[in-house]
């Protein structure tokens, strides 16, 4: 296990997200998985209490840790992407599996957890400055999942929709 983990607490179904995590991106994969060695306030001895998986290279752990807490967008998982074809893969998969759009590359997976799905192309973009990043931001404030020909077109001074 590693120093620092990020610890992300579901209901009862942790092992259903990180096998989901780790079908759905590279670099992914489950761990062990630890049952309960005894009765707890929400399961039984032998119920899943925490699953070990790393999301893109990240290690996690799933704690099943009952209906108290749940998930905001203040953590959120950024997946960085080569192209529009990547983008709308993971994107597709999150949205399509029973979770949720939002806005400028934001979505939740059906667990509640927060995704960024955001393109190579607008990072550079931002992190250029100047014009070519108010172009890229305000067409990316337009946007659900990131379109990157949209961007790409702004970034240049254009116009692609």
């Amino acid at each position: 296990m590693s120093k620092n983990t990020i610890c992300l607490w579901y209901n009862k179904d942790a092992e259903e997200a990180a096998r989901f995590y780790a079908d759905t991106f590279p670099d992914s994969k489950i761990g062990a998985i630890i049952r309960a060695p005894g009765k707890y306030p929400d399961g039984e001895e032998g119920d899943v209490l925490v699953v070990e998986f790393t999301v893109a290279g990240v290690p996690c752990i799933g704690l099943n840790g009952g209906p108290t807490f749940t998930h905001s967008e203040a953590f959120s998982f950024q997946i960085n992407t080569e192209n529009q074809e990547e983008t709308d893969r993971y994107w597709n998969a999150i949205v399509g599996n029973g979770g949720q759009e939002s806005e400028c590359g934001w979505c939740k997976d059906k667990w509640g957890v927060s995704w960024q799905i955001t393109p190579r192309i607008l990072m550079e973009a931002l992190a250029a400055g100047g014009e070519q990043a108010k172009r890229a931001f305000d067409a990316m404030m337009t946007m659900r999942k990131i379109d990157v020909a949209v961007i790409d077109a702004a970034r240049k001074g254009g116009d692609a929709r």
